[in-house]
This record gives structure tokens, sequence and C-alpha cells, in this order.
């Protein structure tokens, strides 16, 4: 999703350089005008091209908007992907704290990284010795 986000914002940046550049190249055409009869064209030609760049210009400000709003409907899904994923972290949590087991286990990983020994948390959280082996590797290595 983040790099949709990205890549939109990079065809938004590219659309408005696009569009700077054909409205430079529109106003340097119309104060010219006078210049350019004097050379090989003509005006009628000088007002045709002047027409083509204003019609890409109309057409690049509708793509510009068009891609706005993409990226604000994708901020907001965004957003309340975000609040959906607190939502469930919260839940989550909740869960953890409710389940008893999950107090003991815990409470032995809170040992171990306090710097309990193996026999203190097989006897101290009544875990069995493969239980409190695993936990006490797992997170001592995290220490």
């Amino acid at each position: 999703m983040l790099w949709w986000l990205i890549a939109l914002t990079f065809v938004v940046v590219l659309l408005v350089y696009r569009l700077f550049t054909i409205e430079r190249s529109a106003d340097s055409v119309l104060p010219d005008l006078n210049a350019a009869l004097d050379t090989t064209k003509t005006e009628s030609q000088l007002t045709e091209q002047i027409i083509l760049l204003r019609a890409e210009l109309t057409e690049l400000r509708s793509g510009v908007i068009g891609v706005g709003q993409r990226v604000l409907e994708l901020e907001e899904q965004l957003s309340q992907q975000n609040q959906h994923i607190e939502v469930l972290t919260e839940r989550q949590q909740a869960l953890e704290m409710t389940e008893p087991e999950s107090k003991i286990y815990s409470r032995a990983m809170k040992m171990v990284q306090l710097g309990a020994d193996l026999d203190e948390i097989i006897r101290e959280c009544e875990l069995p010795r493969a239980e409190a082996e695993l936990l006490f590797n797992l997170h001592q290595q995290k220490s």
C-alpha cells in the first residue's frame, strides 16, 4: 500500500512539472508572437500551437486533479487500516492479559530478563523443565 502512495506521489510530481513547463512554454510563445511572425511561422501556426498547448495544459490539470483525489483516497484507506491495526493490537494485549498461562510465561520472561537462573524460573513459575529451558534460551539471547 505504501509503494502505491509513493508511486502516485511521483506521478503527481511529474505531472505538475510537466504542467509548469507547458505553462512556461505557452507564456513564452505569447510574448514572442510578433517576433515569431518575422520568422518562418505564420500567425495561424502560432495560434494553432497555442491552442494545442492550452488543450494539453487543461488535460494535465485534470489528470493532476484525478491523481490528487486518488492519493487522498489512499491516505484515508491507510489511516483506516492503521486505526484497525491499533484496535487489533489493543484486543490482542487484552487477551494476553486475561489468559492465565500467558501471565506465567510473561513472569518467566521477566525473570530471565532480570537474571534469574533456570531452577528459580522452574520453581517460581511452576513450568515444566523443557518449557522453562526454551523460554530461558530464547529470552536470554535477546538480553
